[in-house]
């Protein structure tokens, strides 16, 4: 799938994820099964991954949706997260390839997990002190929850005092609240499935109500505990066990991706003879000293993936073959297929990624194809059946001029691969593709940018297409009066339109600079550029070509990006749009770090192989305790981190310039 496309189909699965978690978990009446749910969380945190894009509504930003007015809010003691998706085996394979990596260990290292069953239900999290049941709250949006106690309390699996000796002082149990089907077919003319029955069981007012409804409760770790003496997984759930908390019968230990596919596919086969839903097995890292040293990644555990469950597929008819672009140039080929009907959704759109999926699997207008919905934004082909192909078939070219401008379209060549990219892109810079121009204005307005709420990506293009907005600094000079006479607009949504426009325009220098959609400057790089740069000032000062040479400092800013930022201020287009915006908008200078960690405003860089760990997390190591780190030898810099079969010139340099050459071994003792 090309990066245009994609993000077309991202921001229109964002809103469906806003409308169908307000539904869910506001209003308490859902619209589409769990298994839809479900899925469109996947599609939305798999294109994130493949193309780095980022939304403030997106379920890797929110687990859940804002508590429930109805009860009182009340923050989690850590976060409840949500978990990475695997399909097949090599989505297991490329997550223990990264903690591999990440920990430095072996190529050939076998890790111990415990794999336990994905019960498709609500989560919760219980608090205990001096053994007794204080607290329950929902997930809620991952950082704070519902106090629904007392509507917990009403659970016969769930204690509400453990004795035991070893029961620690102070911990969150956490777990998944849910109903057995059987006890849900006398409630399925009140709920769409036995998920929704237990979600709108817990948010009764009245807890006496929630009482008559055969909730289950089954514990699977722990949040924060002041006492946590136990080494693995598995051991604390045999621990929970004993402390009165049921738990799966389906929990396993087991070593090697090879037996986590054989267990995989056991449960799948029987799955339907369970009196429970499940969507999936997770795997955990056994051992919490590994899980600690892993830590996490945005909102999700680096420690842990949840294997789903087979796709659901389904044969149709490609009617056309559509070519979207988007912000970055990117051509992504959409396959418009005779509408199908693939686990309960109508399907009328299918991904074809780019040219060479296209050439690979030699995809055609008219053929009948298979169609699969798992793991992408939308549906995708997977196979032509070529017996059924028509005899004037003839091969899909590609365009190699932009369908919206007319420009050249070309693939880019990487120098790293040696090989150009498989997506084919518009070479048009800036601001003279319309249909590049109206996406920039999308992500321009969008939560992790300007976030001005009310301002969708709907209401950009019809603002686009009646002339209202062309380039994103006219959104701060619109024609409000005309807008209150066009159809859906009253005084209301115009004056929230007003409030939202001017709130955004106090807006930090990083988030500014991702904004503008700059190609390779996702929110991470845009805040390393804005971290160096501090003031507004200095970026408007990379349009000076020496002076953007300087960034190759970064640590994590290479040639990719600094390329990219040279294109894009190469640009009058787009020298003009910041130059405007910068009069429009009140762009706030960076903020630095408070952190009052051991290595607070210490400056690092590292040379040679360090032992035992990896770059990726001695460098997460000293970020957490307040450093920095730079990738070249400056006069910022404070300590050059010297491994084996160091850079002689790294060295020498910063001997040069009396910085501190320290070993791995004092590292070690600074972090103590």
């Amino acid at each position: 799938m090309l990066k245009s496309s994609a993000k077309k189909e991202y921001k229109e699965k964002i809103k469906k994820y806003i409308k169908y978690s307000k539904k869910y978990f506001e209003d308490n009446s859902p619209i589409v099964t769990d298994q839809d749910f479900d899925l469109l969380k996947k599609e939305i945190l798999d294109l994130e991954k493949k193309f780095n894009f980022n939304d403030k509504n997106s379920p890797s930003k929110i687990l859940g949706f804002t508590p429930s007015k109805n009860f009182k809010k009340h923050p989690h003691r850590v976060k409840m997260l949500s978990l990475a998706n695997a399909f097949d085996e090599e989505d297991l394979i490329n997550f223990e390839k990264k903690i591999i990596n990440f920990l430095n260990f072996k190529k050939n290292f076998e890790f111990e997990y415990s794999a336990e069953p994905k019960i498709d239900g609500i989560s919760a999290s219980l608090t205990y002190k001096s053994g007794k049941l204080i607290r329950g709250l929902s997930r809620g949006n991952g950082e704070e929850g519902e106090d629904i106690t007392l509507n917990l309390k009403t659970i016969c699996d769930i204690p509400h005092y453990i004795g035991q000796k070893d029961f620690p002082d102070d911990i969150d149990i956490r777990g998944e609240i849910f109903i057995q089907n059987n006890d849900f077919e006398k409630l399925k003319d009140n709920f769409a499935n036995p998920r929704n029955a237990a979600s709108g069981s817990l948010r009764q007012k009245d807890p006496k109500k929630t009482s008559k409804i055969p909730l289950k409760f089954v514990a699977y770790t722990f949040g924060f505990s002041s006492d946590q003496t136990t080494d693995k997984q598995t051991n604390f759930l045999i621990k929970l066990k004993n402390w009165g908390f049921k738990t799966s019968e389906l929990n396993k230990k087991i070593k090697g991706i090879k037996n986590l596919l054989t267990n995989h596919q056991n449960i799948e086969k029987k799955r339907f003879e369970l009196n429970y839903d499940i969507d999936g097995i997770v795997y955990k890292i056994n051992d919490f000293k590994l899980q600690k040293r892993l830590g996490f990644v945005t909102n999700a555990p680096r420690w842990a993936i949840a294997h789903k469950f087979s796709a659901s597929n389904s044969v149709s008819e490609i009617l056309n073959i559509d070519i979207q672009v988007g912000r970055t140039g990117a051509l992504t080929p959409v396959a418009k297929v005779k509408s199908v009907n693939i686990g309960g959704v109508v399907v009328s759109n299918a991904t074809l990624h780019n040219e060479e999926e296209i050439l690979r699997k030699d995809i055609r207008i008219g053929d009948t194809v298979k169609i699969e919905r798992a793991g992408d934004v939308i549906p995708h082909v997977i196979s032509v059946d070529l017996s059924k192909r028509k005899k004037d078939s003839k091969k899909f070219t590609f365009p190699l001029k932009c369908p919206s401008c007319g420009s050249k379209t070309i693939k880019e060549y990487n120098s790293q691969t040696k090989k150009h990219d498989a997506v084919r892109r518009c070479t048009s810079e800036g601001f003279k593709c319309e249909k590049i121009s109206i996406e920039k204005i999308k992500h321009f307005v969008s939560k992790d940018a300007l976030n001005i709420d009310g301002f969708g990506k709907k209401i950009v293009q019809n603002f686009w297409e009646i002339g209202l907005i062309k380039l994103p600094h006219d959104i701060f000079n619109l024609d409000f009066e005309r807008i209150s006479k066009l159809e859906g607009w009253g005084s209301l949504s115009v004056n929230n339109l007003k409030k939202s426009i001017q709130k955004s325009k106090k807006v930090s220098l990083d988030k500014f600079i991702f904004s503008l959609g700059i190609r390779h400057i996702g929110q991470e790089n845009a805040k390393l550029l804005g971290e160096f740069l501090k003031k507004k000032e200095n970026f408007f000062r990379l349009k000076n070509q020496n002076f953007i040479q300087e960034l190759i400092n970064i640590d994590g800013i290479g040639d990719t990006q600094i390329n990219s930022l040279k294109n894009f201020f190469n640009e009058k287009a787009n020298l003009d749009v910041i130059l405007s915006l910068s009069k429009s908008l009140d762009i706030q200078s960076f903020k630095e770090s408070t952190s009052t960690g051991k290595l607070k405003d210490q400056v690092f860089m590292f040379t040679g192989k360090l032992n035992n760990i990896s770059r990726a997390e001695a460098k997460s190591l000293i970020e957490n305790n307040g450093g920095k780190i730079v990738s070249n030898v400056t006069k910022k810099l404070d300590y050059l981190v010297m491994g084996e079969k160091p850079t002689t010139k790294k060295v020498d340099l910063a001997k040069k310039n009396k910085i501190k050459v320290i070993n791995q071994k004092t590292l070690d003792e600074m972090l103590q």
